[in-house]
């Protein structure tokens, strides 16, 4: 397995047409959580914000976004076109991501961190 120190180039390590999702699904996170933290966590691109937001990766057949349970279970009747486990879903290759449901659900995932409070940032 390959380790990589950046999202750039996790991003960068597969075909182009999943480098363009990857980068789409980079875009979405950074714009609705401008404050969120992008780091490699567990081989894969993760974000921070009082608590792990979210996770994605790249696999063969789909795109894993990983929000956690509670998000999953919140949107289960807009994720009921997709493949979904304890805390993930699971996006075809082949079809374009569905860039508002996403967003609402990075939108919970802020609302459920920030209600939590897991681990308050210290300045």
């Amino acid at each position: 397995m390959i380790h990589h120190n950046s999202v750039e180039s996790y991003i960068s390590s597969f075909p182009t047409e999943t480098q363009k999702l990857l980068e789409q699904l980079q875009t979405i996170v950074k714009q609705t959580a401008p404050e969120a933290e992008e780091r490699i966590s567990y081989g894969m691109p993760s974000y921070k914000f009082n608590g792990m937001l979210v996770y994605f990766a790249a696999y063969a057949n789909h795109i894993g976004f990983y929000p956690g349970t509670a998000c999953i279970i919140a949107f289960k009747e807009e994720l009921s076109n997709y493949k979904t486990s304890k805390g993930t879903v699971q996006f075809s290759l082949k079809n374009p991501l569905p860039m508002n449901l996403i967003i609402n659900m990075i939108h919970f995932k802020i609302k459920e961190n920030l209600r939590r409070k897991i681990s308050p940032e210290r300045n």
